[in-house]
């Protein structure tokens, strides 16, 4: 049987296609838009995702292809993919913009996106006078008629600003539909942003802000300004800094001209009353949305107040998860550095059902996504000198993980040290040096809480699940046996991490263990391992024994358990 030991030596570009893909049902107009996507098996390579990275160029340039002059069009979808398709069962998602309305602000994510998801994008034109009513009703007509369609998916609806007003709308009003919301900056918050009072301004003002409002807008942080600060910044050389610079003034000037020819005198006063009506709305129906929804706040948005407004829907919304990005502005899928899919990812937000199939609902990292998940750890690493021994089939101990099985069903069974830093090592190790993609079964605190209090938001273990950790239960177990998987199990669980004194490298494993029935059901590798360092140089000074004897204390400790789900 082979085994493993752990050591701790020290401490702790998208473009108007010229032939229409497909048609898609809708009860207004339909455009057809082509990009290229990459497949599947590109997932692992960095170059591909790297050179299929569309920029904010892209976004100009097709931002100035869909600014129609006819009157009052219509509002229609558009699919933003070619003809090779995701991957079967894909749900969809419906793209909502905000007050721009062009239904590009996800251009930098679509080919990633497309690979999940099969896409429709809300094309709202300049002209349009449509009311808020009139977009929720043609948002909802489409849910329902895709639900009908395909009863067993879920409908993800992608709303920024203004989008994210229509989305919880939506969602009020069909709590019978399954409907996942991910709202960038939401509209919610217009009532406390300084954009209310901007329409007495224009009524006042027409001539001078039909000029000025786009030119402010085009300054907002996370547009073109910001990426002419970080030249400054990175330090390039004075030529190729100039020669950015330079590129980045024309962005600018090019951003500028598209938000006046869309934000006209009437339009923006149109806009505006639209903003009002939707955040109205949208709060005095907040109470009856039950949809899964994920908040994502830009902490220098300078338009609305996303960091406040958060916080607050995360108090209003039962199922409702935030994400802070404290360094960017309100147009978020448009920044450098923002990738969607590594955020749904992350947040375990993504499933083709009814409910989250960790199995087959899982998607391995990207090469980009495992270098920035090992880029967290890696300082802990360092410090830690983790060093990796395991033992071949022929009894031979090699360093590293050379006797590990290839191929699964594999149960790695081990010991959990002080404070679980076992968990952070061994599955980057295993891809990194195995291509192996490790599930941990982790507590369940790591997904959910049962509500708000002194534990740490479960943003803190996003990493974990990005690298494919999943709630511990009998079941999740079966089906990671039955689809072949690396598992690793720590039995003792988080009484064996939290250990008090005189436990040291003690197991406090179930009486019964229940795993070893399960592996041999499927004919499984178990793989019993140890880690051995971190106790010999560490000691439990106040354990929970002591803790305890303090009022005060035991108190919060009671607290604090209270948060968490309970395994056993």
């Amino acid at each position: 049987m082979a085994t493993i030991a752990f050591h701790l030596l020290s401490a702790v570009g998208l473009r108007i296609g010229e032939n229409h893909k497909r048609s898609l049902g809708s009860p207004s107009r339909r455009l057809s838009v082509s990009v290229t996507a990459f497949s599947s098996d590109q997932w692992r390579f960095p170059d591909h995702e790297q050179r299929s990275a569309k920029s904010f160029w892209d976004y100009l340039d097709a931002a100035r292809d869909f600014i129609r002059p006819e009157h009052n069009s219509p509002s229609r979808w558009f699919s933003p993919l070619e003809t090779k398709a995701p991957c079967h069962g894909s749900p969809l998602l419906l793209f909502l913009p905000g007050i721009d309305g062009n239904g590009l602000g996800l251009i930098r994510q679509h080919q990633k996106l497309g690979q999940m998801f099969d896409i429709w994008c809300l094309h709202i034109p300049p002209s349009n006078r449509s009311t808020f009513t009139d977009l929720v009703e043609m948002v909802e007509t489409t849910v329902q008629s895709e639900n009908q369609r395909s009863p067993g998916k879920p409908i993800y609806l992608v709303g920024e600003s203004l989008g994210a007003c229509i989305a919880l709308a939506v969602a009020a009003c069909n709590p019978q539909i399954d409907l996942v919301l991910i709202l960038s900056n939401p509209a919610t918050s217009f009532g406390n942003s300084s954009l209310q009072h901007l329409a007495p301004l224009v009524k006042v003002l027409p001539d001078q802000l039909d000029l000025a409002f786009p030119s402010v807008l085009s300054l907002i942080p996370g547009g073109p300004i910001k990426r002419m600060i970080a030249h400054w910044v990175r330090g390039l050389p004075e030529n190729e800094t100039a020669a950015n610079i330079y590129q980045d003034l024309v962005t600018t000037s090019s951003f500028t001209s598209i938000l006046a020819d869309t934000f006209r005198r009437e339009t923006l006063l149109w806009k505006l009353m639209l903003l009002d009506a939707a955040a109205l709305f949208a709060n005095a129906h907040l109470h009856l949305v039950q949809a899964q929804t994920l908040i994502l706040s830009s902490g220098n948005d300078q338009i609305l107040p996303s960091t406040c407004e958060g916080k607050r829907l995360r108090k209003k919304l039962p199922k409702c998860e935030v994400r802070s990005f404290k360094d960017n502005g309100h147009c978020l899928f448009l920044e450098d550095g923002i990738d969607l899919v590594s955020i749904i990812k992350a947040t375990s937000f993504y499933r083709r059902g009814s409910h989250q199939d960790y199995i087959s609902d899982y998607i391995p990292p990207t090469i980009s996504e495992f270098n920035k998940c090992y880029g967290v750890n890696r300082l802990l690493e360092v410090i830690m000198g983790p060093v990796f021994l395991s033992t071949t089939e022929d009894g031979k101990m090699v360093r590293g993980l050379g006797g590990i099985p290839s191929e699964g069903p594999v149960l790695l069974v081990g010991n959990h040290m002080l404070l679980a830093s076992d968990k952070i090592s061994l599955p980057g190790q295993f891809v990194h040096e195995r291509n192996i993609n490790l599930r941990p079964l982790v507590h369940p605190m790591m997904f959910t809480r049962l509500k708000d209090g002194l534990l740490p938001d479960v943003s803190v273990y996003d990493t974990l699940r990005m690298m494919g950790s999943v709630p511990i239960s009998a079941t999740h177990l079966h089906n990671l046996l039955s689809a072949k998987s690396h598992i690793l199990l720590f039995p003792g669980g988080i009484r064996e991490a939290l250990h008090r004194k005189g436990e040291e490298y003690k197991l406090m494993w179930p009486e019964k263990a229940e795993f070893v029935r399960a592996a041999a059901k499927f004919g499984a590798k178990i793989v019993p391992f140890c880690g051995v360092g971190e106790d010999d140089f560490l000691r439990v000074v106040v354990d929970y024994n002591d803790q305890i004897k303090v009022p005060i204390v035991k108190e919060v400790l009671k607290s604090v358990t209270a948060e968490g789900p309970v395994v056993r």
